[in-house]
């Protein structure tokens, strides 16, 4: 069941994704050689409390996790594709570093990603991350009254099959408001003009997820949550809560202006 928000919801809900961007500002700004991912989620944590919030990740256990999940950011490194759960791994030069962050504030959920590199960049990890925060603009651009979920991930794959990227089997964005995961579920691949019709009043997770080599296939690690390229190639991912409404889509997780 899809619950269409107020207008009054939505504002309350950007209240919430402001945090978020809030987070994972501070993380990207943390994060260079030497610094752990340990220290990170502690970065995120610490502007969770200082905002009053809590997190959706922190203790979340879906139907395959063999463990709550222990952090409030997912950190992602090199070949994982999402799910990362921090650890004390020191980042190293050239590492490419995807973070995922939610937030929970006055009974509304909010959920965003970032990727980017540390240090020396390769040419090919620039091309990856700026081909997903394309593909994510792309999606966001078709969330708008009267499309459908297949025009935000038919707009989505053809970014990234376009640039010869991968795209993750059965995972993609996801609904969201009272709860992190809601319905309707967000392909990041599809035919244009299928699926739930958009309305005033959904907000959706878009989150596309890019495979360098082309390849779709992944694996869990064994912490069973971190998700993996089985070829080794590297990953990256991008995500904003975005509402639907008769002005055009509004991006509630909003960073800096982006």
């Amino acid at each position: 069941m899809v619950e269409l928000k107020t207008d009054k919801s939505i504002d309350a809900m950007y209240v919430t994704g402001q945090v978020v961007g809030q987070a994972l500002t501070a993380v990207r700004k943390a994060a260079d050689v030497g610094v752990s991912l340990l220290e990170l989620d502690e970065v995120a944590r610490e502007v969770l409390r200082g905002a009053g919030a809590t997190s959706p990740f922190l203790g979340y256990r879906p139907s395959f996790a063999p463990t709550p999940f222990p952090a409030v950011i997912c950190a992602s490194v090199n070949d994982a594709i999402v799910h990362g759960i921090p650890t004390g791994y020191r980042l190293r030069d050239g590492d490419l570093v995807s973070i995922d962050c939610g937030a929970e504030l006055g009974g509304w959920a909010g959920d965003s990603a970032i990727s980017f590199t540390v240090g020396r960049a390769r040419p090919a990890d620039v091309r990856l991350i700026e081909t997903a925060e394309r593909a994510l603009a792309a999606g966001i651009e078709a969330a708008v009254v009267g499309n459908r979920i297949g025009d935000i991930a038919h707009a989505i794959g053809s970014v990234c099959r376009s640039a010869g990227y991968g795209v993750p089997d059965g995972f993609g964005g996801h609904g969201i408001g009272r709860k992190m995961h809601e319905d309707p579920g967000v392909p990041n691949e599809g035919r244009p003009g299928r699926g739930m019709p958009l309305r005033h009043g959904m907000v959706l997770a878009i989150e596309p997820m890019l495979i360098a080599s082309g390849e779709d296939g992944y694996h869990a690690a064994p912490d069973g949550w971190t998700l993996c390229t089985n070829d080794g190639s590297r990953a990256a991912h991008a995500e904003h809560t975005v509402a639907i409404t008769d002005a055009g889509p509004r991006v509630l997780t909003a960073r800096d202006g982006l």
